[in-house]
């Protein structure tokens, strides 16, 4: 499993608070000696700064301008370390300035006070000792530079208070400035473990979303995907969504659904109908959550794996289906043997003619039929293995078409048949897969097809991402309403009197047993589609 926190800071771990005191005490290095030139020309008639020794005052202004540009480079780089470039550093702006005192005429011109802003910064960032010892040379240093200036005549008697205050005055900065340091250091290592922790709990966060079993994204009012997990765009896409990415092309089933959730301004229910994966081979129902209390807002979707469902519940139904095909399979396999066998000695008759021995014929195909059917039924009770076999998809059609028409009589021209992809080669069990065309060819023909003016299509084709053959049923009837559309698979649910509500969910069950699956559509412009997507030919066994 891949790291996903990162660790907490060490006491002794190294911050940026040091760095950005030089970077700080550097930017007071730039500004002192233009501020200082500006006072020395334009307070030209008293020379408050400078005026002892103007040209050594100048050259010092430019070199210390100077050293500043220069100590941008080693901040930036951050070399050496922080401690031994805040000491070289001292060393120089204590040299700097202690010259501005000597060429402005001594301690009297205040300027030592300048060494205050340099010694306090170091002692942030230097050890207590080296702090205090720092302080102490600057102000041994500072009384030094009095007694030369003494000595040459430039100090006056009051020089040597004025030194002794600011060296005072220095010390209480120092010592004001370690506990401020110690403070500054918890306070920017609790900072920085609090952003450690946020993102601790963002990346765990992110790692729960995206290894969660459940298939989730975030939608925006805008109908954008602002999150989505990796099962979920694996069912949509078959890779991976990029944040952003507007919903319509990722699955525009899914926006079209979300659409109609938002438009149900009362009672809205979590799920609309059901979205086929981008592989075709898993039926996946979503159920929508608001996460905003008043207007569109973003909703949150939970991609149900219907497949996944379908197996925990499955017992359930195969045992309600088994104990009602087991009380009834005798009732029906009775009266069905005893019209066949009274077909079979209709058809012994020297007395039938020849429309009456076709009629006969249909008698006895559809008794095989229907004990087909009945031990289908039983199949599907107790899951026994499937005589799967190769079949050419085109020519079987055909073939189940014009037998379909001769037992419905209806004309050849109700239906079409249209292949996108030839040859199309499926493995299915035939008696599974006519039944389960023969069930929906029957429903079109009952609930959709009378008065369409339009032929029953029969498309074949592939998936173009995957290459996974599919059958297209479709017809230009009414409709399923959408009401009913998410409801049409389940076990006697019928919206049709005298319908047994066990056609379609035979069907899908069928399918599944066959490594398929049977999905609904609304037909754009009127009518329905049902789609039979077969198992994907490279995974035949």
């Amino acid at each position: 499993m891949p790291r996903i926190l990162t660790p907490r800071p060490r006491p002794d771990e190294p911050t940026d608070l040091p760095w950005r005191v030089l970077g700080l005490l550097n930017l007071f290095r730039l500004i002192v000696p233009m501020v200082l030139l500006l006072v020395f020309f334009f307070d030209a008639p008293r020379r408050s700064v400078g005026a002892h020794n103007p040209g050594l005052f100048i050259g010092i202004c430019a070199a210390y301008f100077a050293f500043g540009l220069v100590s941008i480079q080693p901040i930036q780089r951050r070399w050496p370390s922080a401690e031994w470039l805040a000491l070289f550093q001292l060393a120089a702006d204590t040299t700097a300035i202690l010259l501005f005192v000597q060429a402005s005429g001594g301690a009297s011109s205040g300027l030592g006070m300048l060494l205050i802003l340099p010694a306090g910064a170091t002692a942030t960032i230097v050890s207590r000792r080296l702090a205090l010892l720092a302080t102490s040379v600057l102000t041994l240093a500072l009384l030094f530079q009095t007694v030369v200036a003494g000595l040459t005549g430039l100090s006056q008697g009051s020089d040597f208070l004025i030194a002794g205050l600011t060296g005072a005055s220095l010390f209480a900065i120092t010592l004001l400035a370690i506990p401020l340091a110690n403070r500054l250091r918890e306070s920017e290592a609790m900072v920085r473990q609090r952003d450690i922790d946020l993102a601790n709990l963002n990346e765990l966060n992110e790692f729960i979303v995206q290894h969660l079993r459940e298939s989730i994204l975030v939608v925006d009012e805008s109908d954008r995907v602002r999150l989505v997990n990796e099962t979920a765009a694996r069912l949509l896409t078959g890779g991976p969504v990029a944040s952003g990415t507007p919903l319509g092309e990722v699955s525009p089933r899914l926006l079209y659904q979300l659409e109609a959730w938002r438009r149900q301004a009362s009672d809205r229910r979590d799920s609309t109908g059901e979205v086929v994966s981008a592989d075709g081979g898993t039926v996946i129902r979503p159920h929508f959550v608001p996460l905003s209390e008043t207007g569109p807002g973003p909703v949150l979707v939970f991609l149900e794996d219907t497949s996944v469902v379908a197996d925990r519940v499955q017992q359930s139904k195969l045992a309600s289906l088994g104990r009602l095909s087991a009380s009834i399979a005798h009732e029906i396999r009775n009266p069905v043997g005893a019209m066949s066998h009274a077909g079979q000695l209709l058809r012994e008759s020297p007395a039938l003619g020849s429309d009456d021995r076709h009629l006969t014929d249909i008698i006895e195909k559809n008794a095989l039929r229907v004990s087909q059917i009945i031990e289908s039924v039983l199949q599907l009770s107790r899951r026994e293995t499937t005589r799967q076999e190769r079949i050419a998809l085109e020519l079987w059609l055909s073939g189940f078409v014009q037998e379909f028409v001769a037992t419905a009589q209806v004309a050849p021209s109700t239906f079409s048949l249209r292949n996108e992809a030839s040859p199309i080669d499926v493995q299915f069990d035939p008696t599974h897969l006519h039944q389960v065309l023969w069930n929906l060819c029957d429903n079109v023909m009952r609930h959709a097809a009378a008065g369409a003016g339009e032929p029953v299509q029969l498309r074949t084709g592939r998936i173009a991402s995957t290459g996974r053959p599919f059958l297209e049923i479709s017809d230009r009837g009414a409709g399923i309403d959408p009401a009913s559309a998410e409801r049409i698979f389940e076990p006697f649910f019928t919206d049709k009197a005298g319908g047994t509500g066990l056609g379609l969910f035979i069907s899908r069950e069928l399918c599944q047993t066959n490594g398929a699956v049977l999905a609904y559509e609304a037909r754009a412009g009127g009518g329905s589609i049902f789609r039979i997507i077969f198992a994907d030919p490279q995974r035949w066994e």
